[in-house]
């Protein structure tokens, strides 16, 4: 399910035609990263995994939607966030990477 999850982000942002390809390059290049670093926390956190890619999922379908509405965009994002609250210790470098989606799905300059 996690890798589905994440697949079809992939899928998704490789579609968005509102993207430069540098900046599907970049985020594709984070998701490949949040999917090692989710399922290496599968292992341990499923529900918490399943958590933080459906949130990723949902930022970047808001991020990269032609019709944009920045509350919808500020709450997935804010879950997105808050789904990797209390893993800064056991799994920095997905707390690393979701920061960087965080900070680059808002900025895309759509």
């Amino acid at each position: 399910m996690i890798d589905n999850t994440v697949t079809k982000l992939e899928a998704q942002l490789r579609n968005a035609g509102n993207l430069s390809p540098e900046r599907k390059a970049e985020l594709l290049q984070l998701l490949g990263t949040l999917k090692t670093e989710i399922s290496e926390l599968s292992k341990t956190n499923r529900e918490d995994a399943q958590s933080i890619a459906k949130f990723a999922e949902v930022s970047a379908l808001e991020a990269t939607r032609t019709a944009k509405n920045q509350k919808l965009q500020d709450l997935s994002l804010e879950g997105l966030k808050s789904s990797v609250e209390g893993f800064e210790e056991s799994h920095p470098k997905l707390v690393q990477v979701v920061d960087s989606i965080s900070r680059t799905l808002p900025n895309l300059g759509i």
